[in-house]
């Protein structure tokens, strides 16, 4: 379906375009067709799935490629593991579409609104020192070049290609088919806890060693960390999901219908947020149950915000931590939204956050009606200095310039790009900014 005018916008409310065209192809076929028209027409062209970066990743002055009815299950192997989703699928909808062959992502991040393409474009991870990012899972894409081809890139088709197309920040082509290893379905038993702040940061790097998942938030203005540590156990272990009178309370009543009223309050009055915060640490994060993997991994998060993420060498996630509290101090900043501490496995694509290194991230984040940008800013400067990348879905300011002295496959990722997308059909300012025009 085509459409003329019309604005987008981001979750986040941090991006805002109203493209010349608006594109909603149903089939692979039908993004070629767009594809084409656009070359044509001389109109750059962006994917867009779920609108949950941060960035201007997806902001498309030209063509708008909505790939929400793109959707769907193309192929499952029980046997081998490997699945093949179209590329618009949404992440909450995949456990169903796996569920009948017996199979799971091996790891998901906390929120699961977006799609599949967006997630591995732009680094999408959860947290777990033994597991990569949702990229690291991928097996094999199927994508459009600027010359309207259909490129597949697997084991059996350029694999030496597959690091760069996996996570490639919608620069070398539109994904329309992705290829997943999965894994047998599981379970996870989750035990949150709050827990002083300075004892968890003196034993985070044992807690992550010895879990197969480990995460922990801190809200600024308190003394606590908010501790999560989930185990794997097979699909046959014994549930205890959270009770779902109990789980409504917490997630939705508290975690965001009255958050929600605290950061708007905290908004007009930021003197209400230090108490709040206290009162959070002592209401939320103390729970244990058993339950299947994604229903652990994410939470439903209506409470719109900003957000900047930071990919740090795990050996310096506690100085660039402390520094962020002693920033907060320093300034006097509210703030009314928790920091959140995950980590990953090192990996080999060529433009991942954990690319070659065993990584820490630090998440900071805003509420959406609250300007970011000082607060923003001063992390920004400390998680450069301890050699940060930023995640390339979410705020930050950095530029082609310095972002190549911290991915050594910068150059070979640009000059791919150079081959496939000569004329730049699949640009728009943030590409230019983070790749170079």
């Amino acid at each position: 379906m085509t459409r003329l005018g019309g604005s987008w916008q981001n979750w986040g409310r941090s991006a805002r375009i109203t493209p010349q065209r608006v594109e909603r192809p149903r089939t692979p076929e039908a993004v070629q067709r767009a594809v084409v028209a656009a070359g044509q027409r001389g109109l750059e062209l962006k994917a867009v799935g779920a609108g949950h970066s941060f960035t201007g990743i997806a902001v498309a002055p030209g063509v708008l490629l909505d790939l929400s009815d793109l959707t769907g299950l193309v192929s499952a192997d029980a046997t081998t593991g490997r699945v093949t989703l179209l590329a618009g699928t949404r992440l909450h909808q995949i456990p169903r579409l796996l569920a009948p062959f017996g199979l799971a992502m091996q790891n998901l991040g906390d929120i699961d609104r977006q799609s599949i393409s967006g997630a591995i474009s732009t680094g999408t991870h959860g947290t777990g020192a033994g597991f990569g990012g949702l990229a690291t899972q991928v097996v094999g894409v199927t994508v459009i070049t600027a010359a309207g081809e259909f490129l597949r890139i697997d084991e059996e088709h350029q694999p030496e290609l597959l690091g760069a197309f996996a996570l490639g920040l919608g620069a070398l082509g539109i994904l329309v088919e992705v290829t997943l290893q999965c894994v047998p379905a599981f379970v996870l038993h989750a035990v949150e806890r709050p827990e002083p702040l300075q004892d968890v940061l003196e034993t985070v790097h044992e807690r992550v060693a010895e879990a197969d998942h480990f995460e922990f938030y801190w809200f600024p203005h308190t003394e606590i960390a908010l501790t999560k540590t989930d185990t794997r156990l097979p699909e046959s272990a014994v549930r205890h999901p959270l009770p779902t009178v109990g789980k409504w309370l917490d997630e939705t009543v508290l975690s965001n219908g009255v958050y929600r009223v605290a950061c708007a309050a905290g908004t007009a009055v930021p003197a209400v947020i230090p108490p709040f915060s206290r009162l959070a640490t002592k209401l939320t994060g103390n729970r244990e149950y058993t339950d299947l993997s994604h229903r652990v991994l994410t939470q439903s998060r209506t409470v719109r915000f900003r957000e900047m993420e930071y990919a740090l060498p795990d050996t310096e996630v506690v100085p660039a931590f402390r520094e962020l509290t002693e920033l907060i101090d320093r300034r006097g900043w509210r703030i009314s939204f928790p920091v959140e501490v995950r980590f990953a496995a090192a990996d080999d694509r060529w433009l991942s956050t954990a690319h070659d290194r065993p990584s820490a991230y630090i998440a900071v984040h805003r509420y959406w009606r609250e300007d970011p940008s000082a607060y923003f800013t001063a992390v920004e400067e400390i998680m450069s200095a301890h050699g940060g990348r930023p995640h390339w879905g979410k705020m930050h300011t950095r530029t082609a310039e310095d972002l190549r002295e911290v991915y050594p496959r910068f150059d070979d990722f640009v000059a791919l790009r150079d081959r496939l997308d000569p004329d730049r059909l699949f640009r728009n300012r943030y590409l230019d900014r983070v790749l170079g025009a």
